[in-house]
């Protein structure tokens, strides 16, 4: 078992920024890829950014391109998103998850999941 526990949301007006970050225990965090997802309100859960085990290879969504990095500390167990040049469109519960095999873009690949934390961006 993994636990998930992010942190970091809040309301920033747009063009702000924020740093997410999720804070894993239970199984050797650096065993797994990592990835961000959100979802917002009556949307589907989409897909932002993965991260491999070491940290060497990311993938991103298209529309987070050039704003968002994500990273990972394994001596803190801690994976991050950093967040630049927000809009409101990025309004949505952000989740942090653990992959097992598979692709980074596809939820069901991922084993465990955190509770999510909100971010929401004024215009």
């Amino acid at each position: 078992q993994v636990q998930l526990v992010e942190s970091g949301g809040g309301l920033v007006q747009a063009g702000g920024s924020l740093r997410l970050s999720c804070a894993a225990s239970g199984r050797t965090f650096s065993n797994y890829p990592m990835g961000w997802f959100r979802q917002a309100p009556g949307k589907e859960r989409e897909f932002v950014a993965g991260i491999s085990r070491s940290g060497a290879n990311t993938y991103y969504v298209d529309f987070v391109k050039g704003r968002f990095t994500i990273s990972r500390d394994n001596a803190k167990n801690t994976v991050y998103l950093q967040m630049n040049s927000l809009k409101p469109e990025d309004t949505a519960v952000y989740y942090c998850a653990a992959k097992g095999s598979g692709s980074y873009y596809d939820g069901r690949w991922y084993d465990y999941w955190g509770q999510g934390t909100q971010v929401t961006v004024s215009s």
